[in-house]
């Protein structure tokens, strides 16, 4: 029985190890093979840029994890290890660039929902908005004083998951009914890289994209969308067509003191707003739209009504609290920070970092200069500070995506955004260590 005992243990111990030998091989072998296919296609979804910086996490929590690769002050001063090998994706912008304000806030931007809280698709049904939760709302509207960045009297606020779906509710609100035609919806170049997809992936009736507004000729109604600061050159935008048959729509993503100075307050018919780029939470999908027009606001309502039926009260609830720390930090500051001071010192610094680097490639890469001009928010002369790079490559350089591909470094190409290959789009608002790593990488390459 005692020899029965032991050959049974054995035979156990012998499968386990040859278990856990299998398990090891195979979990080398599919690291090798995931990293080849990110490195491979970097346009296969987020998950891309998360699988360079961290490995998998079996905790989840409404707050950070300590864990997580972070942008710290502490880690911007730290110079990056010599790996060439490493991938560097900075073709989308993840603006984790915002992280350490936010690890230091704690309770301010915590929030606890009872599981009887927003059971209901309703929120207050007297608004146009039926969806829109009223503290948001409030929220939202505070921060557009403090800031001085947009009219918030006699406009209907819409929320929606995301500036994305406020993009398309606008389209469908604008367009004609009736029209034999689909409307033309133009942009000028270098346009942001996603409203020709957006815009035609659907297939719509009502509206089809109709490229770059300096070359369009069509007669006849359109909308134009004109985004401002632009995404990707950071330049102030302006409507190119003006003719009186046309439709803005304004994207003012990137309208806040740490990508720009503030010169006034916006105001136009219909302005785009996004949480990710403000405060950087792009997971909580929240997005705004002011709207003169009731009817259009009415329009845009319903269609977030036929597509989502709402949006969701968690994340409204949990962007108002987020709001209230940035309102609150610049007007309560008590001696500490504000965060567009936080932000607007780190996008400083990125792009002080950034001339420096392109400086040393003797003219091989090139970047947008900016003026100064007055900013109302700061009460200074001040240059934007964009939140991504557009970068051109010079010399004999035709294709600059792959180029710097060749170097481990993701970007977009100009072809993306209506220009020449001869430019990439970078984002400025990964973390410290993916940056730091990109201006080490840069000042490497070989120019010769």
């Amino acid at each position: 029985m005692a020899k029965l005992q032991s050959l049974f243990s054995m035979r156990h111990l012998l499968v386990l190890s040859l278990a856990l030998n299998v398990s090891l091989i195979l979990r080398i072998i599919y690291d090798s093979q995931l990293d080849l296919f990110f490195y491979k296609y970097p346009h296969q979804g987020q998950i891309s840029n998360l699988h360079t910086h961290n490995k998998p996490r079996l905790l989840i929590s409404s707050s950070f994890s300590n864990s997580s690769s972070s942008s710290t002050c502490e880690d911007h001063h730290q110079p990056p290890p010599k790996n060439n090998n490493r991938v560097i994706n900075l073709d989308h912008g993840d603006p984790r660039v915002y992280e350490a304000f936010w690890r230091e806030t704690g309770e301010k931007t915590t929030i606890r929902i009872a599981g009887w809280q927003s059971m209901s698709y309703f929120s207050d049904v007297s608004n146009v908005c039926w969806f829109l939760e009223p503290e948001f709302a409030e929220e939202v509207v505070r921060l557009h004083r403090v800031v001085g960045n947009a009219v918030t009297e006699d406009r209907h606020l819409v929320v929606g998951t995301g500036s994305s779906q406020l993009f398309l509710a606008a389209l469908y609100a604008l367009s004609p009914t009736h029209s034999p035609q689909p409307i033309s919806v133009v942009s000028a170049s270098p346009y942001y890289s996603s409203y020709p997809s957006m815009t035609d992936y659907q297939k719509s009736g009502l509206y089809k994209w109709g490229g770059d507004a300096d070359k369009f000729d069509k007669s006849g109604p359109y909308i134009e969308l004109v985004t401002s600061p632009n995404n990707p050159d950071g330049c102030v935008r302006r409507s190119v067509l003006n003719r009186s048959e046309g439709l803005l729509v304004h994207d003012l993503a990137y309208y806040w003191p740490q990508y720009t100075p503030i010169s006034s307050p916006s105001n136009h018919d219909l302005t785009l707003f996004t949480l990710s780029k403000t405060t950087g939470h792009a997971g909580m999908r929240i997005g705004w739209a002011l709207v003169k027009d009731k009817e259009v606001a009415k329009k845009m309502t319903k269609f977030i009504e036929l597509n989502t039926i709402g949006v969701s009260k968690d994340s409204q609830l949990r962007a108002a609290k987020v709001l209230r720390a940035v309102s609150d930090s610049c007007e309560l500051q008590g001696g500490g920070e504000s965060f567009f001071q936080f932000s607007h010192k780190i996008m400083s610094d990125r792009w002080k970092q950034l001339r420096e680097a392109v400086q040393r490639s003797n003219g091989f890469f090139s970047v947008p200069t900016f003026s100064p001009s007055f900013c109302t928010f700061f009460n200074q002369n001040l240059e934007p500070h964009p939140a991504f790079v557009w970068l051109k490559c010079e010399r004999n350089v035709e294709d600059c995506e792959s180029f710097l591909r060749g170097h481990n470094i993701l970007t977009r190409s100009g072809t993306h955004f209506g220009v020449s290959q001869q430019y990439v789009r970078i984002s400025m608002l990964d973390t410290d260590e993916n940056f730091m790593h990109f201006l080490h990488r840069l000042s490497t390459i070989n120019f010769r």
